[in-house]
């Protein structure tokens, strides 16, 4: 008999949340309102205290964060190729240049040893691939001398934490995504923790077509906002998960655990570094051998009904940031990875021998 399809990734909804889900369609009120609200209230007691608002995506969330940051044209923004392409897509969209530096071919995080500042570098845009910090004081340290604005790219990493603090609850701008294949989520949606109480106005405006509202009729537009406000349903589905982070955490590091234990380092593949107290562990990714083709490798896998994720090309290779500019050889690091990296299934739902089957048919596969 054959066996059941296993993803790369799966959320977990209790019959809770779907309930509460139900009681807000019930209600009338489905677009963003008092569960939209509370979802907030619960986000910034997560990132201790810290003003937090809701949003649409993880994506707008940077774009916002940029312009409150008065990122613009002219100005150049400084990230990592190894990342989804909204990290760099949104620098674009508010006019200013994204400025790629090589990862660390470790960790798959930027290299922050390679950052180079210049008269026209306004911010930095750091990425938690899988989960995994960027080092928040290297961070914060060339941030300072260099008078940088920080935007976190913690699209991956909600439940993370740098030296027992949880990504959020210090720092600059803060971003996180809630999708549907995040360590929680709202089905779509994201947040944005805020520098400051003084950027609450700006962002709410800028949430909602920039429209100020006033007494029981007064209305007025002062800047050109967009349309990306969370509906109540998604906020129910946040605040049904919430409650569930720390198992989930816990679940998640304990199935990468048993990844480490179980693969077998024969097959000549890199591992990710085995962080068991910052890291989310939001994705368990290897390298392949440059020898092995990833696609093969991929429906192999398919084959012994094994979902593998690829997270994430080398976006500066992508035709958009080719025609900026962009090209084969600038980035070695992140392009032999980008080339190699795939995901392997891990979600709180899984069972230790699903990690077992998983370790056994990529053996059978590479081998």
């Amino acid at each position: 008999m054959s066996q059941e399809f296993l993803p790369f990734t799966r959320p977990s909804i209790d019959e809770a949340t779907i309930a509460g889900v139900a009681e807000v369609l019930r209600s009338g009120w489905i677009t963003t309102g008092p569960q939209a609200k509370a979802f907030e209230a619960a986000l910034s007691a997560h990132c201790g205290g810290r003003p937090v608002r809701a949003y649409s995506s993880g994506t707008i969330t940077m774009e916002i964060a940029l312009r409150l940051a008065g990122v613009g044209a002219g100005d150049e923004v400084i990230t990592t190729p190894l990342s989804w392409v909204s990290t760099a897509n949104v620098v674009l969209e508010v006019g200013a240049r994204p400025v790629f530096v090589d990862v660390d071919p470790r960790t798959r995080n930027i290299d922050l040893s390679l950052v180079e500042v210049k008269k026209n570098t306004k911010a930095i845009i750091p990425v938690d691939l899988a989960g995994l910090p960027v080092d928040r004081d290297k961070l914060y340290s060339i941030a300072k001398a260099k008078n940088l604005r920080v935007i976190e790219d913690a699209a991956q990493a909600f439940g993370a934490s740098w030296k027992g603090k949880p990504i959020g609850s210090f720092g600059d701008f803060v971003s996180f995504s809630f999708h549907a294949n995040k360590n929680i989520t709202t089905a779509e949606g994201g947040a944005l923790v805020l520098s400051s109480e003084k950027d609450i106005a700006l962002a709410e405006k800028l949430r909602l077509q920039g429209i100020t509202r006033s007494g029981e009729d007064g209305m007025d537009c002062d800047v050109a906002g967009g349309k990306a406000n969370l509906t109540d349903v998604a906020a129910r589905i946040g605040l049904g998960q919430l409650p569930h982070l720390k198992r989930f955490t816990e679940r998640r590091r304990a199935l990468a655990k048993r990844y480490f234990q179980l693969w077998d380092r024969a097959l000549g593949c890199e591992l990710p570094v085995e962080d068991f107290e910052n890291c989310n562990w939001h994705m368990f990714q290897v390298v392949l051998p440059e020898k092995r083709s990833r696609g093969a490798f991929i429906a192999g896998m398919r084959e012994a009904g094994i979902g593998v994720g690829v997270h994430y090309p080398a976006m500066h290779l992508f035709s958009l940031y080719r025609s900026l500019g962009w090209r084969e050889g600038q980035f070695p690091h992140a392009e032999r990875i980008g080339r190699s990296i795939v995901t392997l299934p891990l979600f709180p739902a899984m069972n230790d021998r699903d990690v077992d089957r998983v370790c056994e048919a990529a053996a059978k596969v590479l081998k």
